[in-house]
C-alpha cells in the first residue's frame, strides 16, 4: 500500500509540476520576447508618459498594445498584476516531488553504493546542501561582478564554471539518474530564489517609493531585469535536466558528468539565440544563428561520441528438422528460462519477490515473468533502468541473457 500510495503521490506532483512549470517558463519566455521586442514610442503623449518601448501584436483574434514604462509610470493602477506565484508553486511542487521521489527513498534512488557509500541521512543532507551553496555561490558572483564593466561575461563565465563543478561532484557522488535531476533541480531553485530574494523585493520598493512620493532608484529595475535574463539562459539546461529521468543513456554513460554539461550549455547556447532574433529583426544586435549552429553541433557531438559500441551478433545453431527439432527447441528454451530464472534470483528477488513485491509485481512466479515480459525486457536490457542503480550488480552478459530469451519468445515452459 505504501508503494501504491506513493505513486498516486509522485503522478499527481508530476502533474501540478508540470502545469506549474509551463506557466512559469510561458510567462518569462513571453516577457524576454517583449522586451527584445519593444520598440520606442511615436506617439507624443506616451513620451510624455515615460513610456520607453512599445509593441503592437495580434493574438486570438484581437489587437494588444503593451508599453513600457522604464522607471515608474505616472500613477499606479488600482490593480497591478504581479508574476510570482508561478515561480513559488513551480519550486514548490518540484521540491515535494523530488522529496517524495528521492529523498524518502534515498537509499533505493539516491545512493549508489559504489559511488558514495553513505547514510541515507548522509546523502539527503549533502543534496540539500547543493540547493544551498549554489545559491549563495551564484548570488555572492553576482553580487560582486555584476554591475563592473563587462559584468555579465564575468557572471556568465563563473557561473558556467560552478555548474560544472557541481555537475561532476553530484555525478560522482550520487546515483547518476539522481544527480541530473540533482542538478537541475540546484538550479531551479535558483532561479525561484531571484524572484523571492530579489524581483518580486525590488519591485515592492519601487512601488512603495513611488506611492511615497520618492525618487525612484532605478537600480531596483537593473538588478530585477539582470536577474531575470539569467533565468531565461538556465531554463533549458533545467529542462533537459529533468527530463534525463527517463533516458538511461545518458545519465548512466561512464562519463555522464560531461554528457550533462554539454547538453546544458547547448541549451544555454540555443537559448541565446531565441533571446537575440527579436534584436536582431529590429537591427540592435548581429545575427544570432551561430549561437544556435554551436548548441545543434553540440548536440550532434555529444550524439556521436555517445553512440553505443558495436555488438557481435551471438552465434545461433543451425536447426533440425522433424520430432528431433521440436525436442531440442523445447528443451532449448526451458534451459534458457531456468537460465534467467537464475539471474532473476540473484538480481531481482529481493524486490520482486515472495515477501516483498515492489510496484507489486512477482519475478518468482513463471507465471508473472511471462505476464511481466515486455516490462522486464524495457527495463532491464533496453532502458537498463533496472535494478535500480544496479544495487545487485546485474552484468551486461546477464542482461543479454534476458534479451535473447524474449526475442526467442519469452517461453516460461517447455
Amino acid at each position: 500500500m505504501e508503494s501504491y500510495f506513493l505513486d498516486w503521490a509522485n503522478l499527481l506532483l508530476r502533474w501540478v509540476h508540470v502545469i506549474t512549470a509551463i506557466a512559469w517558463i510561458g510567462s518569462s519566455f513571453y516577457f524576454v520576447f517583449l522586451d527584445s521586442s519593444l520598440t520606442p514610442p511615436e506617439d507624443e503623449d506616451l513620451k510624455k508618459q515615460g513610456v520607453s518601448g512599445e509593441l503592437w501584436a495580434v493574438h486570438g483574434g484581437g489587437f494588444y498594445h503593451p508599453v513600457k514604462f522604464a522607471v515608474s509610470p505616472p500613477q499606479l493602477p488600482k490593480h497591478l498584476h504581479w508574476f510570482f506565484w508561478e515561480s513559488y508553486s513551480t519550486w514548490i511542487s518540484g521540491f515535494a516531488l523530488f522529496t517524495v521521489s528521492y529523498l524518502y527513498s534515498a537509499s533505493t534512488y539516491l545512493i549508489d553504493k559504489s559511488r558514495m557509500d553513505w547514510a541515507p541521512a548522509t546523502a539527503i543532507m549533502v543534496a540539500l546542501g547543493f540547493f544551498v551553496v549554489f545559491w549563495l555561490l551564484y548570488d555572492a558572483i553576482c553580487r560582486i561582478f555584476g554591475q563592473r564593466k563587462n559584468g555579465d561575461a564575468i557572471v556568465g563565465a563563473l557561473v558556467l564554471v560552478l555548474v560544472c563543478v557541481a555537475s561532476w561532484l553530484a555525478c560522482h557522488w550520487f546515483a547518476g539518474r539522481a544527480a541530473f535531476l540533482l542538478v537541475g533541480a540546484m538550479i531551479a531553485t535558483s532561479m525561484s530564489a531571484n524572484v523571492f530574494f530579489w524581483i518580486i523585493p525590488g519591485q515592492r520598493t519601487v512601488i512603495s517609493q513611488i506611492k511615497a512620493g520618492q525618487p525612484v532608484d532605478p537600480i531596483h529595475g537593473k538588478r530585477g531585469k539582470q536577474r531575470s535574463v539569467h533565468n531565461t539562459y538556465f531554463t533549458l539546461p533545467v529542462l533537459f535536466a529533468m527530463l534525463s529521468n527517463h533516458y538511461s543513456f545518458t545519465w548512466s554513460h561512464p562519463q555522464n558528468w560531461l554528457v550533462l554539461i554539454l547538453m546544458m550549455f547547448a541549451g544555454a547556447a540555443i537559448r541565446q539565440f531565441f533571446v537575440m532574433r527579436h534584436g536582431y529583426k529590429l537591427g540592435r544586435n548581429g545575427n544570432p544563428l551561430p549561437y544556435a549552429l554551436v548548441g545543434v553541433a553540440v548536440i550532434v557531438g555529444a550524439i556521436v561520441w555517445m553512440r553505443p559500441a558495436p555488438v557481435a551478433t551471438p552465434v545461433v545453431n543451425a536447426p533440425v528438422s522433424g520430432a528431433a527439432s521440436a525436442d531440442k527447441n523445447g528443451a532449448s528454451s526451458q534451459n534458457d528460462f531456468k537460465a534467467v530464472q537464475a539471474v532473476l534470483e540473484q538480481r531481482c528477488y529481493m524486490c520482486h519477490g515472495e515477501q516483498v513485491q515492489m510496484k507489486n509485481l512477482r519475478l518468482d512466479s513463471p507465471d508473472s515473468v511471462k505476464q511481466h515480459a515486455q516490462a522486464i525486457y524495457q527495463q532491464a536490457v533496453v532502458q537498463k533502468l533496472m535494478p535500480m542503480n544496479n544495487a545487485t550488480g546485474i552484468t551486461d552478459a546477464e542482461r543479454a541473457l534476458i534479451g535473447k530469451w524474449f526475442e526467442a519468445g519469452a517461453a516460461t515452459g517447455p
